[in-house]
């Protein structure tokens, strides 16, 4: 298990309040998030009628129904499933590193969708990256041999046995 990086999860919370244009509750990263109503309200700034009904009061079940419709909403979004945490991850706190990772990935995402114009999470994706090499770069390697063109430096199989033997020690 990864550990937790408070820079990280600071990251985050700073992010999530730019989304949503509010100020969250000073409590800790994992109480703010476990019921699900922050992220269900993120989503749907981000991918607006994504989450249509959120729990705000009820026991466990209806809170953990939150994260669970974030979880479907992620999905719907694109984000890659195993990048996506499970319910007991947050809501029981087992895994808070992994929920970190998902809201990284849910943020990296929404630079593949051209409607979201809000605020974003760390580096930008990598759309393309062509590279223009010389000819004399090109041709740099026609006279060296790699290693797995069979050169062996003298290296071979004698003395190896014929199948099916037993090595003779």
């Amino acid at each position: 298990m990864v550990g937790r990086s408070k820079e990280q999860e600071q990251e985050i919370i700073d992010w999530i309040e730019a989304v949503l244009g509010e100020k969250l509750p000073g409590q800790p990263y994992e109480d703010l998030l476990r019921d699900g109503i922050i992220l269900c309200k993120l989503i749907n700034k981000i991918a607006p009628g994504s989450v249509n009904k959120i729990q705000t009061s009820g026991g466990s079940f209806k809170l953990m129904e939150n994260i669970q419709r974030f979880q479907t909403a992620l999905k719907k979004y694109g984000v890659p499933d195993e990048e996506i945490f499970q319910t007991a991850d947050l809501y029981e706190r087992r895994n808070i590193p992994q929920v970190t990772l998902c809201l990284y990935a849910l943020s990296r995402l929404t630079q593949k969708h051209p409607e979201y114009t809000g605020p974003r999470l760390g580096p930008k994706m990598a759309e393309k990256n062509e590279r223009e090499f010389t000819e004399e770069q090109l041709r740099a390697h026609e006279g060296h041999i790699g290693l797995q063109a069979g050169f062996n430096k003298g290296a071979s199989q004698a003395g190896v046995g014929a199948f099916g033997n037993t090595r003779h020690m």
